[in-house]
């Protein structure tokens, strides 16, 4: 009786090595899953923190100011930075600089609090996690 107490976990656990496996055997699918992982797939700061883009924004051209940008605040750039090849920096109609990917500016979510939070992605549909 104590034996099928833990078959079904032992059926589960046999179940997800085999699939599991399969999987790794084609390393094809593993770089898949890899490149789809949401820690692998993100752009971050140098602290870790994550990086976000807004729908509402223009090629190279920041529309979150005032209240939205307390919320999102823009990953400023220095005076002197330069970009390097997908990243610029960009004018921000405050005279700020801030940095963008691919012409896209970037920001932070005030209420991501350490490295590994994602919590902005898909706020009110037009906030996403930027992504190389």
């Amino acid at each position: 009786m104590k034996l099928l107490k833990y078959f079904p976990t032992a059926l589960v656990i046999s179940s997800l090595f085999f699939f599991a496996s399969s999987a790794l055997a084609d390393h094809h699918m593993a770089k898949a899953i890899k490149v789809n992982s949401a820690k692998l797939s993100i752009l971050t700061n140098a602290k870790g923190m994550t990086l976000y883009t807004f729908d509402k924004d223009q090629k190279s051209k920041s529309n979150c100011s005032g209240g939205c940008a307390k919320k999102w605040p823009p990953f400023l750039a220095t005076n002197t930075s330069k970009g390097k090849g997908k990243f610029t920096v960009i004018n921000r109609a405050d005279g700020t600089k801030q940095w963008a990917y691919k012409s896209q500016p970037l920001y932070f979510w005030f209420k991501d609090k350490k490295q590994g939070d994602v919590t902005g992605d898909g706020v009110k549909g037009v906030w996403h996690v930027a992504r190389p």
